[in-house]
């Protein structure tokens, strides 16, 4: 297990070496020229060079991008501005800050608003997919089924804008989405990201419960499954340590996907709630042509995304023991 870790950690660096890259010279290749857009309207030549120095645009672009990548691990110095700690990002062209701290301000939020959900949408999807794998062909089964194809088909920003207009505009049960620090003040953390957690829970549930029935009905017909009954194994007994644990391998590769996409792509959430988090900085970002800050963003969303994919198939060893880490 250890030797694996390793290896896909080795891999995943590389992995997001190549996006940087990738992302570097593409953003940079966009013909506008950063500088004069940070410069503002009244801007001479001189005050353009200063202003291009204090960036760190000066240099041609491979220099840029290794004093960029140099800037993670040991930090760098503007000119102008001054030093950047590592891990440095660089410093936004809109307001001057720095990238990476202003991304760790943005970030709670959105694991909040990804950890809250998953919580939700797990309990509920794999519970009603148990229930209807179980109940196969019965009225509770049809109606989970039937539960799933029309979550499914829903939209984030539609549930999203028709829920706060009954439940907090018109009938006042919920709070108005916010955000606050859990550590500030726990009630007022659930009471704001409440309403968000379930939206994303009816879109996410149907996928799950979905997935749940369909592993759960396929491992009940396994041979191993038969075999286990037939050696006189209680019913719930089968379930739980044989059909359950093999069940559970597709659905916690979905997980790691759909928490990675949450965390580093809560573009629709977040500007569907009004929240402040690194979904509507990228958003921000892109208006702005701040390019670090688009490039910061983007780093964190892949790291998000690969590292999942790391922790899920370290956990899927550990359900499915037919599953061997090579």
């Amino acid at each position: 297990m250890f030797r694996f870790l390793v290896r896909r950690v080795l891999g995943a660096l590389v992995i997001l070496l190549v996006i940087s890259a990738v992302t570097f010279f593409l953003f940079y290749a966009i013909p506008r020229d950063p500088a004069r857009m940070a410069c503002g309207k009244v801007c001479d030549k001189e005050l353009l060079e200063q202003v291009r120095q204090n960036l760190g645009i000066a240099d041609p672009m491979p220099v840029q991008y290794w004093h960029w990548l140099q800037g993670i691990f040991v930090g760098r110095d503007y000119t102008g501005v001054g030093h950047c700690d590592a891990p440095c990002l660089g410093y936004s062209f809109t307001n001057s800050e720095p990238v990476f701290n202003t991304i760790m301000d943005r970030l709670p939020l959105t694991i909040s608003l990804a950890v809250g959900a998953a919580f939700f949408f797990l309990i509920i999807g794999i519970g009603a997919g148990m229930i209807a794998a179980v109940k196969q062909g019965k009225a509770l089964d049809k109606l989970a089924s039937s539960f799933s194809l029309f979550g499914s088909s829903l939209q984030i920003y539609f549930v999203g804008y028709i829920a706060m207009f009954f439940l907090v505009q018109q009938l006042g049960v919920l709070d108005q989405p916010s955000y606050t620090p859990f550590t500030d003040n726990p009630g007022a953390w659930i009471s704001g990201l409440l309403l968000p957690w379930l939206v994303l829970s009816i879109i996410f549930t149907a996928n799950y419960t979905r997935m749940t029935r369909s592993q759960l009905v396929e491992q009940l017909s396994e041979d191993y499954v038969r075999t286990a009954r037939a050696k006189g194994l209680s019913r719930r007994s089968v379930f739980f340590r044989f059909a359950w644990r093999g069940a559970m391998g597709p659905i916690v590769t979905i997980f790691g996907i759909d928490m990675g996409t949450l965390i580093g792509g809560a573009i629709i959430t977040e500007s569907t709630f009004s929240l402040q988090g690194l979904g509507m900085l990228s958003v921000r970002a892109v208006d702005d042509n701040d390019l670090p800050m688009l490039l910061g963003v983007t780093l964190v969303a892949a790291a998000a995304i690969v590292f999942a994919n790391i922790i899920v198939d370290a956990v899927y060893a550990l359900i499915d023991p037919r599953i061997r880490l090579a």
